[in-house]
C-alpha cells in the first residue's frame, strides 16, 4: 500500500524571523514604479533601505530585508492602499519597541516614519496571521483612474493622480461598452506581451460613474477589479473606454478588439498618473494558506502581479 503524499505548504518565514504585514500608500510621480531597479528611485528600493535602517540589518551581518507586494506597479503610478510583507528577524521585533509599551508594530511603523521620505508612508505594521503571503494570498487588487474632462475640474493641487481630458466624456456610455469585459477572457489585446506569461484574467469589475459630491465630484472615475492584471493592462482599458467615451470607437469596439486578441487594435495606453491602487482584499485568515497554494500552482514560473 502506498503512502499519501502530504498537501503542499505555503512557503513561511524562515526560521527565527516572522512575517510582518505592512500597508502602505505613496505617491508614484517620483519613483520608476515598484520593482528594484539599478541606479533608479523606486518604493522597494526606498522603503527596504529604510527597514534595513530602522532593523539594522545588513551590515552587521543580518540578511537585509526583502519586500514581496500584492501588486507592483509601474512608474507613475500611485497607490492608497498597498500592501507588502516582510520576514524580520525575531530578535529586532522584540526589541523594536525599546523603552517604551508600544506594541512592535506600532514601534516599527513609527520609526519607519522617521527615515522614509514624505511620498511613502506606511501606516501599519503588524504580525501577519500565519499562511499569510502579500502576493498570493490576495483575492483581488481594485484600482481607480480618474479623469478631468472640464477646464473647470482642473485642480493644479490634484495634477500628478487625476488625468486632465481636453475633450467632454460620456461615462454612462463608457460603462456600457465596456461591461463585455467583465468575466474570465484572454486579455492579449489590452496587455503588454511577456514571454511565457498568461493574458488570461479575471476581471469582477469595470465600472464608469461620475460622482455628485465627495472628492471625486464631477469627475469621470473608472473602478476596476480583478484577482491580477498583466502589464499595461488597466491603462489600456482605460484608453478603450476613453475612446468610446469621446466618440472615436463604437460603442461595440471593446468586445470586438478584446475577442480579435491583437494589441495593435486597441486604442492605446493613457498615462500612469491617473491609476490609484486603492486597495487589496484577502480572505479570513484560517484560509490564507489555502489561497496563496491554489494561486501559487496556477500562476505561470516568474509571472508578475501587477497593473500597470
Amino acid at each position: 500500500m502506498s503512502t499519501p503524499t502530504p498537501p503542499a505548504t505555503t512557503p513561511g518565514p524562515p526560521a527565527d524571523t516572522l512575517r510582518v504585514r505592512l500597508d502602505l500608500a505613496y505617491d508614484g510621480t517620483r519613483f520608476a514604479g515598484w520593482a528594484t531597479q539599478p541606479r533608479l528611485r523606486t518604493v522597494q528600493g526606498v522603503l527596504e533601505d529604510a527597514l534595513a535602517t530602522v532593523l539594522r540589518t545588513g551590515p552587521l551581518g543580518l540578511p537585509s530585508p526583502r519586500l514581496t507586494v500584492a501588486g507592483r506597479t509601474d512608474a507613475g503610478v500611485h497607490a492608497r492602499g498597498q500592501v507588502a510583507h516582510v520576514d524580520v528577524p525575531r530578535e529586532r521585533w522584540d526589541v523594536m519597541p525599546g523603552r517604551s509599551d508600544r506594541e512592535p508594530g506600532v514601534a516599527l511603523a513609527d520609526r519607519l516614519a522617521g527615515v522614509l521620505p514624505p511620498d511613502v508612508v506606511v501606516h501599519r505594521a503588524a504580525e501577519a496571521p500565519a499562511g499569510f503571503d502579500a502576493r498570493f494570498s490576495a483575492l483581488h487588487r481594485r484600482y481607480a483612474y480618474r479623469v478631468a474632462d472640464h477646464p473647470a475640474l482642473r485642480d493644479p493641487l490634484r495634477r500628478d493622480w487625476v488625468l486632465w481630458h481636453r475633450r467632454p466624456l460620456d461615462a454612462e456610455a463608457m460603462h456600457r461598452a465596456m461591461q463585455p469585459l467583465v468575466g474570465l477572457h484572454d486579455f492579449a489585446a489590452f496587455c503588454k506581451p511577456r514571454e511565457g506569461a498568461t493574458t488570461i484574467r479575471e476581471l469582477t469589475q469595470l465600472s464608469w460613474d461620475r460622482p455628485a459630491d465627495g472628492p471625486d465630484a464631477g469627475l469621470a472615475v473608472a473602478t476596476v477589479q480583478a484577482d491580477a492584471f498583466c502589464h499595461s493592462m488597466v491603462r489600456a482599458l482605460v484608453g478603450m473606454s476613453l475612446a468610446v467615451g469621446e466618440g472615436r470607437r463604437d460603442a461595440d469596439a471593446p468586445a470586438a478588439v478584446l475577442a480579435g486578441r491583437s494589441r495593435s487594435a486597441a486604442a492605446g495606453v493613457v498615462a500612469a498618473r491617473g491609476l490609484v491602487l486603492e486597495s487589496v482584499a484577502y480572505p479570513d485568515d484560517d484560509a490564507l494558506a489555502a489561497r496563496a497554494e491554489r494561486v501559487r500552482a496556477r500562476r505561470d514560473p516568474g509571472e508578475v502581479d501587477r497593473a500597470d
